[in-house]
This record gives structure tokens, C-alpha cells and sequence, in this order.
């Protein structure tokens, strides 16, 4: 199915997915741990699909909510008793809960499932060991919300500030921040403008000053070192990444580009194409809309085409260090955004995958080994911590 539609009514199935082809796909990536099922057990995707008749968006939302649902009381009644596997239980029911919205919330149950997400995961954030901190930052009358987890024992302590993406949200970037705290890293998590808990709810040019207040608010703790933070962008938030490395360079040790737009994907022809990638599950017209506040594909066209770094003029200003994350058959970012970036302002570092889809992902090379063998010890080398 090919439809326009941006709110309600059926799931728009990118690649033209029947409801059998779609059922069979998202079953084949909780199988192989891919996004967005990623961390889902084949076993509770299995239950959800069951349950699924139509591509009615109520029923999807209903249908994994339901199992999550089952997660939610089973950590409840270890709530209290073994705080480790209640973690693991909270963490599991935010994980569907938040799949149950997935990828914008744009239905009653949707919007459910997303505030039974929020609560899931900062029941989890409770329980972790560390706990994960839920910060409130004042900003132009209403809050930037935001999560921080640091390092035991290293005070004060680098830290990545990681920005979510189109579908993701903060909370997937917090949930995964073992492997930085193994590293001596603190992990800041927050919102892409327009999407999630952010204050803007639809994007715009300006959004980037979000950042700016978060890192602000950074800079006036004690057990953050403000002079050891480098940004990462996955995705759409690669956008963000890489503007901030030009505009708040000096408080930056480096930003990690990671499959992010540029230039090249906010032209029409571009965004038109890149609708009927099968690479993204569903509903990619309605997670862009969502985040632009756009009502439809012309106003979404209108829309994005503001972003682009090289008309903005910023491309050839200096930045901090940069590098550069992407699949040479990237289908929803082109790769033609990153060698534009090495193309001007100052020297950068880069690593394409010829293979690889959007994030540089191919079986050789899946999200777990890009992140622990290319960025994490590019970041390393930038803030001078513990490998």
C-alpha cells in the first residue's frame, strides 16, 4: 500500500507490504535484533502478531501493548522483592510499549501506549544501578526534559550527549548506556525537536538552541567535566549533530555524524523517492510530518527544504571534530549528504559502509559492531577517556 494518508486510518507499508508481508517482516527483524524491533523477544513479537488482523493502526498499537502489558505487571510484582529483574521487566514493557507507538503517535492507542512507554522506562531508570537521572531544564516557559546517567566513581565525568532520532526517542538513546559507563562515559539523552517530550513540537531551523540550554545546563554541574562532551547524532538527529559542531564548536570535543541529512535530502525529488523505501518499516510520510508539523507530503516538502546546511551558508564555517557514519545504499539518507560534508569547512574523518543501508547497517556489519568498533573509540579518542 502507497497511500498518503498522515493520520488514522490504515498503516502506509513502505515497499508496498500486504499485511501478511508486513506481519512476516517485523517477525524477521525481533528474530535477527534489528530496528526498530531491536531488544524485542522473538517470542513477544510472535504473541503481538497474533493478535493482528488488519493494518488498522488501533489494532498494531492494542496488540503490543497488550503484551507489554504483561511485562509491566510481572515487574510490578517484583517491585520491592529483586530490584535487578524488575529493572529487566520495566525495561522489556517500555521496550513493546514504545513499539506500540511506534513510529509517531497518531492514533488513541498510539498516544496510550506512549505515556505507558514514559512510565515503563522511568520505572526502569529507577531501578538501574546507577540510576538514571530525569532532568528538567527550564526553557522559554516550558522544560526541556532530558535523562543523564553517569559513570560511578569518575567525577567529574565526560560525557555524550546523544540526541534521538525521526522515531526513536530519548529513551532509546538512555536505555542502551552500559557500554558507555563501561567506558567511563556519561551518557545525556534528549529529545529530536518536534518529536517526544521536546518543547518545540514541530521542528524548525532555530531548534538547535534546545541544545544550546542543555548544554548550558550541563555546564553548571559539578560532575560533568563541560570541557569533555562530544554530540551524537543517529540519523535524523545527525542533522543537529553536525550543525552544532559548527555553531557551538568551542564547547564541543567532537560530534558524531551518524546517517544524518545534510542537504541533498531535503529536496523534493529526494523526499518523494525515499517514501517507498522497504528499509523503513511503515509510516515514514507520517514519523517526517509529525516531527515538521507538516499536513501532508506538499507541506512536508515546503517544509524541509529550509534545513539544508548548505543553503543556511554554515557548511564552510569552522567546526569541532567531526566524523562521519553512513551505508553507501543508504535508501532514507543519501550518502551524497556525507561526502557533501567532507567537501567543505574543515577536515573531517569518515566511515562508509559500500554495503550498507541507512546507519552504514549490513549483515557483516550490524548497529552493535558499527557502535563498538567505529564510533565508541572515535569518542574515546575525543574526550581522552578510559578505553
Amino acid at each position: 500500500m502507497n497511500s498518503r494518508s498522515v493520520d488514522g486510518g490504515a498503516l502506509v507499508t513502505g515497499g508496498g507490504r500486504d499485511l501478511d508481508q508486513l506481519k512476516q517482516e517485523v517477525q524477521r527483524r525481533a528474530d535477527r535484533n534489528m530496528p526498530p524491533l531491536g531488544g524485542i523477544a522473538p517470542e513477544d513479537a510472535r504473541a503481538a502478531l497474533s493478535r493482528i488482523t488488519s493494518l488498522d493502526r488501533e489494532q498494531w498499537a492494542s496488540a503490543f501493548s497488550a503484551v507489554a502489558d504483561a511485562h509491566w505487571q510481572h515487574a510490578e510484582s517484583l517491585a520491592g522483592q529483586d530490584r535487578s529483574a524488575a529493572a529487566r521487566a520495566y525495561w522489556q514493557a517500555w521496550r513493546l510499549f514504545h513499539f506500540a507507538r511506534w513510529p509517531t503517535e497518531n492514533t488513541p492507542a498510539k498516544r496510550h501506549a506512549r505515556q505507558r512507554a514514559l512510565e515503563s522506562f522511568r520505572q526502569y531508570a529507577a531501578c538501574a544501578d546507577p540510576p538514571i537521572e530525569v532532568i528538567h531544564i527550564p526553557f522559554e516557559g516550558k522544560h526541556i526534559v532530558a535523562y543523564l546517567r553517569l559513570p560511578a566513581g569518575i567525577r567529574p565525568a565526560p560525557v555524550v550527549f546523544g540526541i534521538a532520532g525521526l522515531d526513536s526517542r530519548k529513551e532509546d538513546v538512555a536505555a542502551h548506556t552500559d557500554g558507555y559507563l563501561g567506558h567511563g562515559l556519561g551518557l545525556f539523552a534528549i529529545d529530536l525537536p518536534g518529536t517526544g517530550e521536546s518543547p518545540h513540537i514541530a521542528a524548525g531551523i532555530h531548534s538547535d538552541r534546545i541544545f544550546s540550554a542543555a548544554l548550558d545546563y550541563l555546564a553548571q554541574r559539578p560532575d560533568v567535566d563541560a570541557g569533555r562532551v562530544v554530540v551524537q547524532g543517529r540519523s535524523w538527529s545527525g542533522y543537529w549533530a553536525a550543525k552544532l559542531a559548527i555553531t557551538e564548536r568551542a564547547r564541543l570535543r567532537g560530534a558524531v555524524v551518524h546517517g544524518g541529512p545534510i542537504h541533498h535530502y531535503f529536496q523534493p525529488q529526494w523526499l518523494k523517492t525515499s517514501l517507498d523505501t522497504g528499509e523503513y518499516l511503515y509510516d515514514y510520510l507520517e514519523a517526517k510530518c509529525a516531527m515538521h508539523g507538516a499536513s501532508g507530503l506538499d507541506d512536508l516538502l515546503a517544509k524541509a527544504r529550509v534545513f539544508s546546511l548548505l543553503d543556511l551558508g554554515l557548511l564552510d564555517r569552522p567546526s569541532a571534530p567531526m566524523l562521519l557514519v553512513n551505508g553507501a545504499r543508504d535508501s532514507q539518507v543519501p550518502i551524497a549528504d556525507l561526502y557533501l560534508l567532507l567537501e567543505h569547512g574543515d577536515a573531517k574523518e569518515a566511515w562508509v559502509n559500500p554495503q550498507g543501508g541507512h546507519m552504514g547497517r549490513s549483515a557483516q556489519w550490524p548497529s552493535a559492531a558499527i557502535a563498538e568498533i567505529v564510533v565508541m573509540p572515535w569518542i574515546i579518542r575525543r574526550v581522552g577517556a578510559a578505553g
